[in-house]
């Protein structure tokens, strides 16, 4: 784009909108209300980072051509979202709270990332989404899309002007416009790695959500009894087999979606602190991010040092908190990644599961390179590394630092004792 281009926008009045879209009441009512106020051509935008079927994707085409754009695009993303993202979440095995699987913050980046290039190609004077101002993903989408677009106009009237779901209905159904009613009590929001359900229950640190309400997932007491066994392959972190069938990480993971879901598996609700500073809660459903995380944190026990397992904890803990408070162009984000990818060199092979009414259990793992196995680090009293004299040696030193701290403390007692006695002789004498 040139200097002569950049003149020639109008951040009052803008001719061409780009609007993230998903087809839902926050951008049915953004498409209508864009077009309405500004007079604009708006291309809405697409981006599939795994939770739309072929048949979800058409309606939404659908949708956004009945409701007035003059273009849509959809952009594919599931595999730039595990390429860029969720393989790192599964190398640092992250959950915020250790609840939460990071289900949507990923995902924002990536179809963040796709309206921007949009947006650029062609030529918009304004980009567009419809988060509100009380949220996570405005931050996430402001971030990418001013570094990546920062020419171009962000418009952002729900959080603006505080359009509530039931107001945006109301404007919506008074234009004609058909909205579900429990599309206006829920934000339902689907993934490559999840989804995540807010509205109502969730507003509220008491309530449980009704089942009416999860999106995935079978209810667990109604699951088949007898369960499901699996066996996941990984390589190099990476999980490529499922029964020992090879896939590729996107096909595998929608697979245990399914496979999890039917089973009662993923189900959650996450309370925590939201980038903005409050407390934010959200159910969720993730029956593969739960699987693969169980699954490979126990491949990673068999086959990492104890340091590397400590480093890695800390490490990826940050990596999570980074990703999901808006900072993935930060350039330690790079750096973390360097070192979540050199963690996984020894993290292959297979881990059993079972999956039962909503319980997953680990049943076993094998690796090459197995730590447990490996010939001289037999366990028990068969165990040829070291004597039983090294190993008391061992035991002894090891103790040191411990018999010190209590010889020391006491030794100080007394003392002190002994000083807190002198000093009442004194004061006896003295009176």
């Amino acid at each position: 784009m040139t200097a002569d281009d950049t003149k020639l926008k109008n951040p009052d009045n803008p001719k061409r909108i780009v609007l993230a879209f998903s087809g839902g009441l926050d951008t049915s009512f953004l498409l209508l209300y864009l077009r309405e106020r500004y007079g604009a051509e708006v291309i809405t935008a697409t981006v599939d980072a795994g939770g739309f079927s072929k048949e979800a994707l058409e309606a939404i085409a659908a949708r956004a051509a009945e409701l007035g754009a003059v273009e849509h695009r959809c952009v594919d993303a599931r595999q730039t979202v595990f390429d860029d993202h969720v393989r790192y979440l599964i190398f640092g095995n992250v959950r915020r709270g250790q609840v939460y699987p990071l289900c949507v913050g990923a995902e924002r980046v990536a179809q963040a990332r796709a309206v921007a290039a949009i947006a650029q190609e062609v030529g918009a004077d304004a980009v567009a989404h419809g988060s509100t101002g009380a949220g996570n993903d405005q931050v996430r989408f402001d971030g990418i899309l001013r570094a990546l677009c920062p020419d171009l106009t962000l418009l952002t009237p729900i959080r603006d002007e505080g359009w509530s779901r039931q107001a945006s209905t109301a404007w919506l159904r008074e234009r004609g416009v058909a909205v579900a009613d429990k599309t206006t009590d829920y934000s339902v929001n689907e993934g490559l790695w999840g989804v995540t359900i807010g509205g109502k229950e969730t507003h509220d640190s008491w309530q449980g959500l009704p089942e009416a309400a999860w999106a995935w997932t079978t209810t667990p007491s109604e699951a088949p009894a007898e369960g499901k066994a699996l066996v996941i392959g990984f390589e190099s972190g990476v999980p490529t087999t499922l029964d020992g069938v090879a896939m590729e990480p996107v096909a595998l993971i929608a697979a245990l979606n399914q496979l999890g879901g039917a089973h009662g598996i993923g189900r959650g609700v996450h309370v925590g602190d939201t980038i903005l500073g409050i407390k934010g809660r959200v159910a969720f459903e993730a029956p593969a991010a739960a699987i693969l995380l169980d699954a490979h944190r126990e491949l990673e026990k068999l086959v990492l040092s104890r340091w590397q397992q400590h480093t890695k904890e800390h490490l990826a803990s940050t990596y999570g908190m980074l990703l999901h408070e808006a900072a993935y162009l930060d350039p330690v984000m790079r750096d973390l990644e360097a070192f979540l990818e050199s963690s996984q060199q020894a993290v292959s092979g297979e881990v059993r599961v079972h999956l039962c009414q909503g319980r997953l259990t680990i049943v076993g793992a094998r690796s090459p390179y197995s730590m447990m196995s490996a010939a001289a680090g037999t366990y028990g009293e068969a165990n040829t590394l070291w004597t039983g004299a090294e190993a008391r040696g061992f035991a002894a030193i090891t103790g040191t630092q411990a018999r010190l701290a209590r010889l020391a403390k006491l030794q100080g007692d007394a003392a002190l004792a002994e000083k807190a006695g002198e000093k009442s002789a004194l004061k006896a004498v003295a009176s």
